[in-house]
């Protein structure tokens, strides 16, 4: 377990077993960042000719590894690029990057600039999500994280730093429960297993309050979507429902998140090769949760209902058929014709019990659709729905450091989803084209013309290269901190 703490000490005379400072590409050429001046100082003229005979750049994610020879007090330095700027993003990627650099040192010391608060949150999370890994299932999975992370800051008694420290921290916790749960192998987090462990998350925060529905009492509700989904397995769904309801509060936000714990693409069989990581298909639901502990926790004044759909996609004599014709909560019937599209027939049933409770806005976040992937790559999330809550949701977005596009709903996709000739709605069409916004328009139809916002986080959700930044390989757990801050901004509009 690492320890973080936030001082003003001196880098330079710190006797930490690691000082790391930040490099940018200066003018004159590569230049330590602000937050090392004094080990700057300590090098004096020599630092130039250093940097440039280790070949230092300042690029970006570049890190060279100095023995300093009694120049500091600490007995490495590590040198971590930040490009051009030392920009908020560059500082949180830079701190993730160092994490990873001083495997099993007992202490170290970030010397990255964190003169404001948004730079110490910055430090804070990027360290902790850049130095997350994930061992339940090695053997000898020891944690070779640094013991003590010291942040250096020259603000680190000031409130507002100590506040955005603290709270980064709840925040990088949220992400790394997150990460936990996706990086989880899907036999071992089954719907039933899966609803099991929200109910012990929520149990260590009083102030919110979880109901689950099982399969019984989703049949009696009448959550056809959800039933449907999980007819092919023998681990039958859940729906998990959160209430934070703190006194006075200033608005109310509905999350629905898409909790499908395998995706196997039930009779519409998805190939081999697109199997393996579709135990990240629950990502969603994972994210409203924790989203939502996190919001608690922080003690912000903003009304939670959150619903997490559960469901196991798979195959068997039971399973959902194309061409079957299914009624969601609230009535509303739906032919399907893609059983490899099934993240929005659960949702369907989760965004109408969302309606239910009256929200200010809703916001649903899913590993929804292979061609958001194909429209914005793997890093970036797609965003939809009304336009206030979709600004909203891309300013929040911009301060979380994780980055999202605005997306259409063209006028063509009411037409396509109304296509059906047997239902109310078409669950699908196979035209290739803008599958992405035909999801989002049949799920806006579940909505009740509430101001909502759909995040599609197919790509983001799951890094299956290696660890860039603060991000490390398999689930991410993007979206968190873009709704925390989402909730923040509400408060603060108050």
């Amino acid at each position: 377990m690492t320890s973080f703490s936030l001082r003003t000490a001196n880098p330079a005379k710190t006797r930490a077993e690691a000082v790391v400072a930040g490099v940018v590409q200066g003018a004159k050429g590569p230049e330590l960042a602000r937050g090392a001046a004094e080990v700057a100082d300590a090098y004096g003229r020599k630092l130039r000719g250093l940097l440039a005979t280790l070949g230092v750049t300042g690029k970006a994610g570049e890190v060279t590894k100095v023995p300093t020879g009694g120049a500091l007090a600490s007995p490495l330095l590590i040198l971590v690029g930040l490009g051009s700027e030392a920009t908020t993003d560059a500082v949180r990627r830079a701190a993730g990057t160092a994490a990873r650099a001083v495997p099993n040192a007992t202490s170290v010391a970030l010397a990255l600039p964190a003169d404001t608060p948004e730079l110490v949150r910055a430090v804070t999370e990027g360290s902790i999500l850049g130095g997350y890994t994930f061992t339940t299932y090695r053997s000898g999975g020891d944690d070779v994280r640094a013991a003590d992370v010291i942040v250096l800051s020259p603000i680190a008694r000031q409130a507002e730093a100590v506040s955005a420290f603290e709270q980064a921290q709840v925040v990088a916790a949220a992400v790394g429960a997150v990460r936990d749960w996706v990086n989880t192998g899907p036999g071992d987090l089954t719907p039933p297993l899966f609803a099991s462990a929200v109910a012990e998350a929520v149990a260590e925060v009083p102030d919110v309050a979880v109901t689950v529905y099982d399969e019984e009492r989703l049949a009696e509700l009448g959550c056809g979507g959800i039933l449907a989904v999980g007819l092919g397995s023998a681990a039958p769904p859940r729906l998990v429902e959160l209430s934070y309801q703190p006194s006075g509060a200033v608005a109310h936000v509905a999350l629905v998140g898409k909790g499908i714990t395998y995706d196997s693409g039930g009779l519409t069989i998805k190939p081999a090769g697109s199997m393996k990581d579709m135990k990240s298909d629950m990502h969603g639901a994972a994210t409203v949760v924790q989203a939502t502990l996190a919001i608690a926790r922080l003690g912000l004044p903003v009304r939670i209902s959150a619903y997490a759909p559960m469901a196991e996609n798979m195959l068997s004599g039971s399973a959902m058929r194309p061409g079957d014709v299914i009624t969601h909560y609230g009535g509303t019937t739906t032919e399907v014709l893609n059983t490899d599209a099934e993240g929005r027939l659960v949702l369907a049933d989760a965004l109408v019990r969302a309606t239910e409770v009256s929200p200010d806005v809703i916001i649903d976040v899913a590993t929804l659709t292979g061609h958001m992937v194909t429209a914005l790559g793997d890093r970036i999330t797609g965003v939809m729905g009304t336009p206030d809550a979709v600004e909203a949701i891309l300013a929040a977005a911009e301060v979380a450091g994780e980055p999202a596009w605005p997306m259409p709903i063209p006028e063509i996709m009411d037409e396509r989803i109304h296509s059906s000739k047997i239902a109310d709605l078409a669950q699908h069409d196979w035209i290739r084209w803008g599958g992405g916004l035909f999801a989002a328009a049949f799920l806006r139809e579940f909505t009740a013309g509430l101001p909502w916002a759909h995040l599609d986080i197919a790509g983001p959700s799951w890094n299956s290269g290696g660890a860039y930044g603060h991000i490390t390989p398999g689930g991410t757990g993007t979206a968190v901190a873009t709704l925390v801050d989402y909730v923040r901004a509400l408060v603060r509009r108050t």
